[in-house]
């Protein structure tokens, strides 16, 4: 089963616009992320309908950031994706019937919702300003360590 990868691909998008003074282009964006600029408008399409970024057309137009880093957790982020499954794996449905089946799914299933609910509850604790400075701290390091 193919991983979702649109919440990091959006957080890296983010960064990048945050780093910007201007407007990205999805042309800019998609070279950031290597993927296509389409799939780039798909997605920050889904954050301007949620209010987190705008667009604007012309050749002076692009993408940009609307609001407060400290105020966008990646739980938000999330839920404007339409909260993607947070896991790749999932239980047999084969023979619903089987009581052995029955036992592991419900094993499984009660699993699962708790390691998403502590997930989802660590990504409301996650900003984009947190993220922010933690892309600053490794630039700066990263800086020092080249000259």
């Amino acid at each position: 089963m193919k991983r979702d990868s649109r919440l990091s691909s959006v957080l890296h998008a983010l960064l990048h616009m945050a780093e910007e003074d201007g407007p990205m282009t999805s042309d800019q964006l998609a070279g950031c992320l290597r993927t296509n600029p389409v799939v780039v408008r798909r997605t920050m399409g889904l954050l301007r309908e949620a209010g987190f970024v705008t667009s604007d057309r012309g050749p002076a137009g692009g993408w940009r950031i609307v609001v407060d880093l400290e105020a966008v957790t990646l739980r938000e982020l999330h839920a404007a994706l339409g909260e993607p499954a947070i896991f790749a794996i999932g239980n047999r449905t084969e023979t619903p019937e089987c009581l052995v089946e029955q036992t592991v799914n419900a094993a499984l299933d009660d699993t699962f919702l708790r390691a998403e609910a502590l997930l989802l509850e660590r990504f409301s604790e996650i900003t984009l300003a947190d993220l922010a400075t933690d892309f600053s701290r490794r630039h700066v390091q990263q800086c020092k360590q080249e000259d």
